[in-house]
């Protein structure tokens, strides 16, 4: 039977692939921009029939239709390995739930039994010649989430890029048991936080000179990653390589400028890797096809063995608060949750250990408390209380904020103290001064 025939075989409505579905089954959607939708949409019709029903996803870019099932919690919970603001938001509506994970090890969860599998369902690129759907720019943990499933999905979209790279990008007909065809819905478009800021400037004009040619870089997401990525991009760096968990719009300008070819990197020399993408469609037409970009399990992309080995890595990443001791929360603000761990913990210690390597936690000295309409400075005594320590203090490097930067590495309570207000708003340094007294990590001499 060729590939075809088998293919056509498998073909069926959304409404006939949804009826696997049963009470009780944990249910594999996807990944960030290949997220299902006629499936979705077809599950939402017949979800209030169902109880028990757990979902596993993540970094939802729109909001799915079974959020909106009438008396939602009834009947199924969202479990997110990294939430979004859309996931955020259903927190409070009974029935979304962060599950706190090292994200390198999310592949063995499914590879060894913790993590269940009875469906998955997953928006792919157009099957190929060969009979291999791509999993289009959200490869991430999706390959180990199909070898534990018991059936699956797949919803073909003609809009998927085919992100190349060489494992864990694809699976192929013979492994699933159904296939639904689309309404080709346009990728998800994720900005960068939209543009940038004079504070977020400010950081990339204190981080872009510490990078040296040759280096290879990893970058989070939001304006701030994104004003140093264009930076760079209008540097006259060169020889940069990329070893990233999420590739954004920032790594497409900084290869359009000629500042990317990879050719110091001690393996996958010449490729761009990433474990997952999503940005502007000018960041999907610029994957789609292109052999430079190696798409990954995330249990290579942030494997820190991996990362250590490669010299002169940079890590850059964004921070919630950051306590006087130098722990980072990057995930939650108390017990409100914002995000997840992600890679964050992974790259900060893999460009710790690596030769040259520097991470840097860049983030805003203050924000606008929405609520009282105050400004809070983001540097605090404490984090606090129920805020999650995403990066401990024994494996911290520079902080940077739009007052300076400061290097952590090797310095006592009370140096960290100083280095930490120096770099604070000035409106709240006398404050944080009392506060570290307080908590004797303040010296006499130090300075005000």
């Amino acid at each position: 039977m060729s590939y075809q025939e088998e293919y056509r075989q498998k073909l069926t409505t959304a409404g006939e692939a949804v009826k696997v579905v049963k009470s009780g089954d944990w249910v594999d959607f996807g990944w960030c921009v290949c997220t299902p939708d006629v499936l979705d949409k077809a599950l939402a019709a017949r979800l209030g029939e169902l109880t028990d029903v757990n979902f596993r996803g993540g970094i939802l870019t729109h909001r799915p239709a079974i959020f909106d099932v009438p008396n939602a919690a009834e009947h199924f919970t969202w479990n997110s390995w990294h939430m979004s603001g859309i996931e955020r938001k259903a927190v409070s509506e009974g029935f979304s739930f962060y599950a706190p994970i090292r994200y390198s090890e999310l592949p063995g969860y499914y590879e060894k039994g913790f993590a269940p599998v009875d469906v998955v369902m997953i928006q792919v690129a157009p099957m190929d010649a060969h009979g291999w759907f791509n999993f289009g720019p959200s490869g991430s943990h999706l390959r180990a989430a199909c070898d534990r499933a018991k059936t699956i999905i797949v919803e073909v979209n003609q809009n998927v890029p085919v992100c190349l790279g060489g494992f864990g990008n694809s699976v192929h007909i013979d492994e699933v048991a159904i296939v639904v065809e689309g309404e080709n819905p346009p990728m998800d478009l994720l900005g960068g936080g939209g543009a940038a800021s004079e504070v977020d400037l400010a950081v990339a004009n204190l981080v872009v000179p510490e990078i040296p040619d040759g280096a290879c870089l990893q970058l989070g997401i939001g304006s701030m990653p994104n004003a140093i990525g264009k930076m760079i991009a209008e540097s006259d760096l060169k020889d940069l390589g990329v070893h990233t968990e999420m590739y954004v719009d920032a790594f497409v300008d900084m290869s359009k400028a000629g500042r990317i070819n990879g050719s110091r990197k001690p393996f996958d020399r010449g490729r761009q890797t990433y474990a997952f993408a999503a940005g502007s469609q000018k960041l999907y037409d610029f994957l789609n096809n292109n052999p430079e970009c190696m798409m990954v399990p995330v249990s290579y992309a942030n494997d820190i063995a991996r990362v250590s080995q490669i010299d002169n890595f940079i890590s850059i990443n964004g921070a919630v608060d950051i306590d006087l001791f130098g722990q980072v929360s990057s995930e939650s603000s108390g017990v409100k949750h914002i995000s997840g761990a992600g890679g964050q913990q992974d790259f900060v210690m893999g460009a710790y250990l690596s030769k040259g390597g520097k991470s840097f936690i860049c983030c805003s000295s203050s924000v606008m408390d929405k609520k009282s309409g105050q400004l809070k400075s983001r540097i605090r005594p404490t984090l606090v209380e129920g805020s999650v320590v995403t990066a401990t203090r024994t494996n911290l490097h520079w902080i940077v904020t739009e007052y300076g930067k400061f290097n952590v590495k090797g310095k006592s309570a009370w140096e960290r103290a100083e280095g930490l207000i120096g770099i604070a708003h000035p409106q709240f340094r006398e404050e944080l001064i009392a506060e570290a007294e307080k908590m004797h990590i303040w010296r006499r001499s130090n300075k005000r």
